[in-house]
């Protein structure tokens, strides 16, 4: 029972700790109690231990996933539940891992191993086709930018790798009072722990910049605030034209301006070939015409036919024998005199943008694309990050949704020449709960890592406007149908993530593998 409570005890330290409404230095502690539960096992003479291990490390995880990400239920039932049990069930693979090693090397050896095998577990979630990165620890202090300024040299790796070095060394400080008894061992695991939390803030606070720019764009910011599930796919073009048209009009002028609207703010899905002649081209056209200066980005659900089967990728659907299409979540950029820009969302949500491994596990599983109210095809990505020129010289990047989750991601965006980062995004799946909190929260550390302002558009939410230190500079409410206006800073110039990327967990990937090999390699002591 004891063993049992210090698992939970974890987990719920662990989900304590999560933005927004939690407290995010619980997570210095977080690992702590489960690290316990899974040392006295190993050094006792019970059976199964293993197995033991994997139960207690099982119910840590799954409370955290479930009080943090609950919210994923009300989109979709099966895929909230998926989520959980899968992300439970992977922490736990990482947790046995560390106490099987661990029973054939010393503690340092052991809590290295442990450490770079959960950051490389965190760089899996962000790479692999079940990719899920919404609980790596590093996005734990979204809510406490005067912390993490120093994310701009390390991503929220930087965060992560914090995290999982206090935890030890407050573990590592009690069974050595535990073994010796001695008061001043807690002193000093003490000093060591105030230590290692001051530093990183203290950094932060000296190297946090100034937020004032020569160069700026007014933005507008749409939140139409439609329901996903009773209006979204209900309401045509046509009429979700003339909504935002009526929203836009009183803010515009004859001066340079920035315009976003959500993602799939058009749902009716258009031919990309037939784009020129749709209700979406002609929403631009109507607001370019009472202000040539405008720059238009907004977000479109898109398709293209196709007959020529060496046209044909892995992400095309069939849609009957010899014909296939192309789906896709875009972005469209609009301004006088350019021909539109398009940009196809790269980073998809498992199961209802993206068939996992479709090749090896449609022949098992069959169809089992979850519908949201929209579409159940497979959606088709580009490659490159894309980035659309203003009419001011400046770019400005086309993010949508849950890219905004990846770091090394958003700064391929800076690399290409962004000035500033646009977020079109849809929360409304969720309903009022943390899940778009989270979310908006997050685009946080987008701005720190890069040093780029933020623009938001969600269809409702949170939209508003970030500065690059994370500070909020404007946002709106959920559940309310607004425009905002603000005068987003352009900022030039790369940080060391952006020019570096995830350097900390590669470096893991090799420190795990050698700590690996010599625990299985060498005889056990």
């Amino acid at each position: 029972m004891k063993h049992i409570l210090l698992a939970l005890a974890s987990g719920l330290l662990l989900a304590l700790s999560w933005p927004t409404n939690g407290l995010s230095v619980l997570s210095f502690i977080g690992f702590l109690p489960l690290l316990l539960a899974e040392f006295n096992l190993r050094k006792s003479n019970i059976k199964r231990i293993n197995l033991k291990v994997f139960g207690l490390a099982y119910l840590s995880f799954f409370t955290w996933n479930v009080v943090t990400t609950y919210w994923l239920y009300f989109s979709t039932p099966f895929g909230g539940i998926f989520a959980i049990l899968a992300n439970s069930l992977l922490m736990s693979l990482v947790f046995l891992l560390y106490h099987i090693v661990a029973k054939r090397v010393a503690f340092t050896a052991a809590s290295s191993f442990f450490i770079a095998l959960w950051l490389s577990f965190e760089k899996l979630h962000l790479s692999w086709e079940f990719s899920w990165p919404w609980l790596n620890l590093g996005n734990v202090f979204a809510s406490e930018v005067n912390f993490i300024q120093w994310y701009e040299y390390t991503g929220t790796f930087g965060g992560s790798l914090w995290i999982l070095i206090t935890n030890f060394i407050l573990f590592k400080g009690i069974l050595l009072y535990q073994q010796h008894k001695e008061s001043g061992l807690l002193l000093r695991t003490g000093v060591k722990l105030i230590l290692i939390i001051a530093l990183p803030i203290t950094l932060s606070l000296l190297i946090r910049p100034e937020t004032d720019s020569e160069n700026s764009i007014e933005t507008l910011s749409l939140q139409p605030n439609i329901d996903p599930y009773t209006e979204k796919y209900d309401t045509n073009n046509q009429k979700m034209s003339g909504s935002l048209i009526k929203l836009t009009q009183p803010l515009l002028t004859d001066e340079p301006q920035l315009l976003i609207a959500p993602e799939t703010v058009f749902a009716e899905g258009i031919d990309i070939k037939n784009y020129r002649y749709s209700q979406a081209k002609g929403f631009a056209r109507d607001l370019l015409s009472e202000n040539e200066q405008l720059n238009i980005l907004f977000g479109i659900s898109m398709y293209e036919i196709l007959r020529d089967e060496s046209q044909v990728s892995g992400q095309s659907n069939v849609l009957r024998k010899g014909v296939w299409f192309n789906d896709y979540n875009s972005a469209v950029f609009e301004r006088k005199g350019v021909t539109e820009e398009f940009y196809h969302k790269s980073k998809l949500v498992v199961g209802v943008e993206n068939f996992p491994y479709q090749s090896t596990l449609k022949p098992l599983l069959g169809d089992i694309m979850i519908d949201l109210g929209g579409t159940v095809a497979m959606k088709t990505t580009q490659e490159d990050r894309s980035v659309f020129r203003l009419n001011t010289g400046h770019s400005v990047a086309p993010i949508i949704c849950y890219e905004s989750v990846y770091g090394e991601f958003v700064a391929g965006y800076v690399s290409n020449g962004a000035n500033a980062l646009a977020i079109i995004t849809n929360d409304a799946w969720w309903g009022d709960t943390q899940g778009h909190k989270q979310h908006w929260i997050y685009a946080k550390l987008r701005a720190i890592e890069t040093r780029r302002a933020v623009a938001r558009s969600a269809n409702t939410g949170i939209s508003g406007f970030i500065d690059r230190d994370g500070s909020v500079l404007k946002k709106s409410n959920y559940n309310e149908k607004t425009i905002l206006k603000y005068d987003l800073p352009l900022y030039e110039g790369e940080t060391f993530y952006v020019q570096h990327g995830d350097y900390i967990p590669r470096i893991s990937n090799f420190l795990a593998l050698f700590i690996l090999l010599f625990a299985v390699t060498r005889r056990r002591t």
